[in-house]
C-alpha cells in the first residue's frame, strides 16, 4: 500500500511542475486494443494491452495528427536484455533514445544512452530499471527548450540556442539533425529488438503553461567515450555521403 501511495504522490509532483494554468487534456494515442491511427508494415501488433513488434518491416508511425510544435508526451516502455529503439517526435534527429543502458554497446556513451537526445545530449544520470520492466517517458518540448523525463525525474533539460550547448547542436548537425525542424508524426523506431510501448498520450502546450527549468547537467563524457563518438560520427557522415551520392547518380539514370 506504501509502495501505491508513494507512486501515486509521484506522479501527481511529475505532472504538476510543468504547468500552473494549463487547461488542455492529454489525448490518448492508443487505447490498448488497437493500432487505430498508426501505420506500419504487419511488423507491430498488440500484446496484452502494450504495442510491441515482431519480425521486420520498419518503424511504427501515428499517422492520424503531427505532434504540436509546443507539446508534452507521455508514454511507458520497457526493452527485453540488450534491445534497442527510440521516439522521434520532431522532424529530422530528435529521438529520445530507449535503450538496455547494461548491454548495449551504446549504453556505453551517455550521449547515446537511454533518454538522451540521442547523439546529442546525455541524461544527468541513468534512471533506468532492470530490463523487463516498466519505464516512464515524458517529453517536453516549448520553443526552443527540450526536456527528457524518466521515471519522474527530469533528466535532459536545455534551451538549444544557448551557447554553451553549441558543441551538442553542432554535433548532432553533423549527424543530419536540425533542431529548428517541427511538424513530424510520431514515429516508435524498429531497431530489429523486443520492445514494448503503452499509455502514450499527448498534449499541446500554451502561451501560459510554464515549465520546470531547474538545471540538470548532463553527464560528462571521458576522453575514450569521446573519441568513440568521434569515430562513430565521422564514420554516420561518410555513409551519409555516399548515400547522398548514390541518390544523385541515380537520379541521373
Amino acid at each position: 500500500m506504501t509502495r501505491s501511495i508513494s507512486y501515486l504522490m509521484a506522479s501527481i509532483i511529475s505532472f504538476a511542475v510543468i504547468s500552473v494554468t494549463s487547461a488542455a487534456e492529454f489525448e490518448p494515442l492508443f487505447d490498448g486494443s488497437s493500432l487505430e491511427g498508426w501505420k506500419h508494415n504487419g511488423n507491430w501488433k498488440i500484446e496484452e494491452g502494450a504495442i510491441t513488434r515482431e519480425g521486420k518491416g520498419g518503424s511504427l508511425v501515428y499517422k492520424a495528427k503531427k505532434v504540436p510544435d509546443d507539446f508534452e508526451l507521455v508514454f511507458e516502455w520497457k526493452v527485453a536484455p540488450g534491445s534497442n529503439s527510440g521516439v522521434y517526435y520532431r522532424p529530422t534527429q530528435y529521438e529520445y533514445q530507449i535503450l538496455d543502458n547494461s548491454k548495449h554497446a551504446d549504453g556505453k556513451n551517455p550521449r547515446t544512452s537511454a533518454a538522451s537526445l540521442y547523439f546529442c545530449m546525455p541524461p544527468s544520470h541513468d534512471n533506468t530499471k532492470t530490463p523487463g520492466e516498466w519505464n516512464q517517458g515524458r517529453i517536453i518540448c516549448k520553443g526552443t527548450v527540450i526536456q527528457h523525463w524518466l521515471n519522474g525525474e527530469k533528466v535532459v533539460g536545455f534551451d538549444y540556442t544557448d551557447p554553451k550547448y553549441a558543441a551538442e547542436v553542432k554535433m548532432l548537425k553533423q549527424r543530419g539533425g536540425n533542431l529548428a525542424a517541427r511538424g513530424a508524426f510520431l514515429s516508435l523506431q524498429d531497431h530489429g529488438d523486443p520492445v514494448w510501448y503503452r499509455n502514450i498520450k499527448l498534449r499541446e502546450l500554451g502561451p501560459d503553461d510554464r515549465l520546470d527549468r531547474t538545471p540538470v547537467a548532463p553527464q560528462e563524457l571521458t576522453a575514450a567515450q569521446k573519441k568513440a563518438e568521434a569515430e562513430k560520427l565521422s564514420r554516420i557522415v561518410e555513409n551519409r555521403k555516399r548515400a547522398q551520392e548514390r541518390a544523385k547518380q541515380k537520379n541521373k539514370k
